[in-house]
């Protein structure tokens, strides 16, 4: 499988192509500083988003307990305004990932489905 040559590293070649014309070489030079630019700014938002999404990690592991609970017991328990179901059993996976968790298959007496529960290990 081939690697997919990117738009920075176009802009290298003609870089060298172009040598002798400093206005070419400029307009390289000034292009690759921008992708650089906007690469740094995607990392800097995602690392944002990371982070932000640890502040749910740490309030759904906060509510766990030493019990088995559902994920809607979970929900319930977990405060804030974009909180759901989807979010939590997301970052329950990621705690089980991490084996700050553990996850089991609970059967619901009232409705007879079976619904996965977790604690803390």
């Amino acid at each position: 499988m081939e690697k997919k040559t990117t738009k920075r590293e176009f802009y290298e070649m003609i870089k060298k192509i172009v040598a002798e014309d400093e206005t070419l070489v400029a307009f390289c030079e000034k292009e690759i500083a921008a992708i650089d630019a906007k690469a740094e700014k995607a990392k800097e938002r995602a690392a944002a988003k990371r982070a932000e999404g640890d502040a749910l990690r740490e309030a759904v592991q906060a509510v766990l307990t030493n019990e088995f609970q559902t994920i809607d017991e979970i929900t319930g328990k977990v405060e804030g305004e974009e909180v759901t179901k989807a979010k939590v059993t997301a970052r329950l996976t990621q705690l089980v990932k991490a084996e700050i968790a553990e996850k089991t298959d609970v059967k619901n007496e009232e409705t007879g489905k079976t619904v996965k529960a977790y604690k803390l290990v």
